[in-house]
């Protein structure tokens, strides 16, 4: 039987689901439409893993695999290190009998229970759900609410110091190897110490026939160097220092990355008490702040706390991210995420916020070179031509490839910190090495793998997209990439396989794409990004986040490989702002138009699975109602006073009821929602006052990664009036 599946996930989105949720479910079941949920939450894949609740994850990922699928995904928490271990921390609190997270496991228990929370660690979700590529571009309503009612930008002058600085060679893009697979295989990875000791650090690895295999390493060595004379330039040029990572879903190499950030900036601390930090357990892979929460106990600790202030005093002034409490770039490692953090910066002037509270330029540091200079490239064209203009400014949407783990992503598990000098291989089942580098202690080695088939897909769906939209569509792809260099010849077999004829489609190395797009954002023309999955990340952040003002009001459909569909809602980036501010004052700023977004398509594709035109109805008026909440400008404002996400939600289930009610195509559901848009027209000054009156005062949710139901519940649903008109509808 068709159903819809709602996902349960993390943060602002669960918050905001409480208050939505029981909108849509009344809507839908009027028209026979089935919404159910499934909890992929943080808290509920690590009760999962310990079989203290169901595998919804394990479940959601077998039906994307069908053509039954319809999902809708939410933004999840990517977990860190400290993440994870805030979470599993309340889990305990909440009493589930779930075990520490072991930083340093030493024996073959705390080894099993590492492994198995490093499933749950980073992107766990999106490669089990993403079983296709992802389409992802701004609505018509939203680019025309932008052009209308443009968003600030900040001001660009000739004479801004704002750079990124990155490595360029030793580095995982220079260090790159890549092969294609003749024939269905199974690889081992393994380590070949200067003594001759042999250690399989990876075996088992199956792969299919067209597969393209990588394998790269960060030198740690060249890294350390890098950084330091990145430390020291921020001081001499009289700039914010700030590193820029992703060591939330590059779960084992960034954190390590961002481990060797503070080492670089903090030399004299970890010269003096690095040993006295290792023995506690202490890493710096968890960041500063977590570094000094737990060095607080240590006999030396406040002799830690003051080489820390002498660190930041003698070295370069850096980066916050709340200047303040304090926080600086480097107190926690998923506090500035490249894909939301560098956007952010560019359209603020290029700026950061100093220790001081002022925006000031910015050194922005992306050690690997692979994307770096994408960033680089957007800097200087606002440098030469100022800031982009949101009400004239054209669109990049994307086409990614990320079906079935493809690339970067995917690499997780593939991923080792070397323990020792010597050589890593990727060797075949007939014992040939495919990949061998040449590493030193402390190096960071990975491997990824690219199927064919989503290859193939991503091709498909690029000239598919480029048709229906007459817009030119770019593979960003760097021929002196060895990756890249493979993915080329295969765009190349592949594309004559569709008719391409009168289309526009071209190959370009990331800058040399950044800077065509980029000219013709700036002539108010668009242009399609299809790019492999990490630049789908950053770059569904960085042109949304300049057009709009966001990325969460992106169009993200996922077409399934098997058939069906998967229907992601935007970003999570700030949500933990968000939550943390509806705690303290009652007031949630999440904008849910993702959610909102997402459920259209959804209802189109019930309408064909289940043959009930009723849900191509809901479809069509709450495509319409989207656009009456932009036009009546009925988002979430950003502080108390203004209506709040739960208030958007009022709104839009007023105008979709209107709709429903005014609509031609179904006579028995225009009957059914007469009243109730009479009912909330005529309610609707009762109603904002009672959602608006709650705010302003602390509330209790029971709960950050598992809040209460009936907590969370009745704070995202304060209004009475409003909840009796919904139950009305039975």
């Amino acid at each position: 039987m068709a159903t819809i599946i709602y996902t349960h996930t993390d943060e602002a989105p669960l918050l905001a689901t409480y208050s939505f949720l029981p909108i849509v479910q009344a809507y839908a079941a009027q028209a026979g439409v089935d919404v159910e949920t499934r909890d992929i939450s943080l808290a509920g894949r690590i009760l999962a893993q310990f079989g203290l609740a169901d595998d919804a994850l394990g479940e959601l990922g077998a039906l994307a695999r069908t053509p039954e699928a319809n999902i809708i995904k939410l933004p999840n928490i990517s977990a860190s290190v400290p993440q994870l271990k805030a979470a599993v921390k309340e889990l305990q609190s909440q009493g589930f009998d779930v075990p520490d997270y072991p930083e340093s496991p030493s024996t073959d228990e705390e080894r099993e229970i590492r492994a198995t929370y490093d499933k749950v660690k980073g992107s766990a979700v999106n490669p089990v759900l993403r079983q296709g590529n992802s389409d992802r571009r701004a609505p018509a309503s939203v680019k025309s609410y932008a052009k209308a009612h443009p968003h600030r930008m900040g001001a660009w002058t000739s004479d801004s110091r704002t750079n990124v600085a990155t490595m360029g060679q030793h580095d995982f893009f220079s260090n790159e190897k890549s092969v294609v697979i003749g024939a269905d295989d199974t690889l081992t990875i393994k380590h070949l110490a200067a003594d001759g000791t042999e250690t399989v650090l990876k075996d088992g690895i199956k792969v299919l026939a067209g597969e393209v295999v990588d394998g790269t390493f960060m030198d740690v060595a060249a890294l350390r160097r890098f950084l330091t004379e990145q430390i020291a330039r921020a001081k001499a040029e009289d700039v914010l220092f700030s590193v820029h990572l992703k060591a939330t879903m590059m779960k084992v190499s960034d954190p390590i990355i961002f481990g060797h950030v503070v080492q670089a900036f903090f030399p004299t601390l970890f010269e003096q008490y690095g040993e006295q930090l290792a023995a506690a357990g202490i890493s710096p892979n968890d960041g500063l702040g977590g570094l000094l929460g737990a060095a607080a106990a240590l006999p030396e600790g406040e002799a830690i706390k003051a080489a820390v202030d002498t660190g930041l005093a003698e070295g370069p002034r850096m980066a916050m991210v709340d200047s303040d409490k304090g926080i600086t770039n480097l107190h926690v490692p998923s506090d500035v995420i490249i894909d939301a953090s560098m956007p952010a910066m560019i359209r603020t002037s290029g700026h950061m916020w100093g220790p001081d509270g002022n925006e000031e330029d910015t050194l922005a540091v992306i050690p690997d070179s692979s994307y770096a200079g994408v960033y680089q490239t957007v800097i200087d064209d606002c440098r030469a031509h100022g800031a982009f203009d949101p009400a004239t400014m054209g669109s990049v949407s994307n086409v990614g490839l990320m079906a079935q783990a493809a690339e970067e992503y995917g690499s997780h598990d593939k991923t080792f910190e070397v323990p020792a000098a010597g050589k890593v291989q990727v060797v075949d089942a007939a014992g040939e090495v495919l990949i061998e580098h040449d590493v030193q202690p402390g190096d960071i080695w990975r491997a990824c793998q690219t199927k064919d088939a989503p290859i193939r897909d991503w091709v498909k769906l690029a000239v598919t997209r480029a048709r229906a939209s007459g817009t030119p569509a770019v593979f960003w792809l760097d021929e002196n990439r060895a990756h890249d260099a493979q993915l080329i010849a295969k765009v190349k077999e592949y594309l004559p396989e569709h008719d391409t004829d009168g289309l526009t489609i071209e190959i370009m190395a990331p800058a040399e794409a950044t800077a065509y797009s980029l000219e013709r954002i700036r002539r108010g023309e668009d242009t399609i990004s299809v790019t492999g999955n990490v630049l789908r990340d950053y770059n569904t952040d960085l042109f949304p986040i300049l057009e709009l003002g966001t990325s969460a009001k992106m169009l993200s459909v996922v077409p399934l490989m098997n058939g069906g569909g998967l229907f992601e809602t935007g970003a999570g980036g700030s949500a933990p702002k968000h939550v943390q501010q509806l705690v303290k004052e009652n007031y949630l700023r999440w904008d849910s138009l993702g959610e909102f977004f997402a459920l259209v398509p959804a209802f189109e594709l019930y309408a064909e699975q289940a043959g009930r035109p009723g849900a191509k109805v809901l479809a069509d008026t709450l495509d319409r109602a989207t656009g009456t909440l932009l036009n009546e400008d009925k988002s979430p404002t950003r502080r108390v006073g203004g209506i709040d996400n739960r208030g958007s939600h009022f709104y839009l289930a007023l105008y979709w009821a209107q709709e429903l009610a005014n609509q031609s195509d179904d006579a028995e559901l225009a009957a059914v929602f007469k009243p109730l848009a009479d009912t909330l027209a005529a309610a609707e000054d009762t109603i904002v006052a009672e959602l608006n009156g709650v705010q302003g005062s602390p509330v209790d949710i029971g709960g950050y990664f598992r809040p209460d139901d009936e907590k969370a519940s009745a704070v995202m649903r304060p209004s009475k009036t409003l909840n009796e008109a919904i139950a009305s509808l039975g």
